[in-house]
């Protein structure tokens, strides 16, 4: 029986769809942009999600999750890249996740793994990396949005519009509204 790693996968893959509805929003340049005020940039945000992604789930059950071919601090540098160079990176952090995910079983759930040296659930790591991946894209779409001003394009329930989703409330099941966001 899969029924929680099944859920799990859903909502990760909830998350990388409204990423990719916020980046579909952004123009090229905007990718390596800084958050008004000097924050990070989307590729920044891209890079670390994605390195910490490759790194938890590279030989999840068996080595620890901070691997030592990563630089963290790397991550966090400023950088221009093109759309496809993000896109590339964007990916390789997903499959490592998706492609660990697709052979894991609920029978793993309470199995030990180790992040820095400290043990945790198989249950534990993947409910924090979720919570982690939600914050980072979160982040883009905040980014997305203040790049795009008026002309965003909601990738929820519009404002003003609840009560007519209310109605019918079709994309409360994660994929669902991973299909609904990869359709536009």
């Amino acid at each position: 029986m899969n029924d929680l790693i099944h859920s799990i996968r859903d909502e990760y893959l909830r998350y990388k769809a409204l990423g990719e509805g916020a980046l579909r929003q952004v123009d090229d340049q905007e990718l390596s942009a800084p958050e008004p005020g000097g924050g990070n940039s989307l590729a920044i945000i891209c890079w670390h999600l994605s390195g910490n992604l490759r790194s938890r789930f590279t030989d999840f059950l068996t080595a620890d999750g901070e691997k030592p071919w990563r630089n963290r601090e790397e991550e966090f540098d400023d950088r221009a890249v093109s759309r496809a160079e993000f896109m590339a990176k964007w990916d390789e952090g997903w499959a490592a996740l998706l492609d660990t995910l697709a052979t894991l079983s609920d029978a793993n759930l309470p199995d030990t793994i180790t992040i820095r040296a400290q043990p945790l659930k198989v249950h534990e790591a993947l409910h924090r990396s979720l919570a982690h991946t939600a914050y980072h894209v979160g982040q883009m779409v905040f980014l997305a949005k203040a790049f795009r001003g008026a002309a965003w394009t909601s990738l929820s329930i519009p404002r003003g519009q609840s009560d007519a989703y209310n109605k019918d409330p079709r994309f409360e099941r994660a994929s669902a509204y991973t299909e609904a966001v990869r359709k536009g």
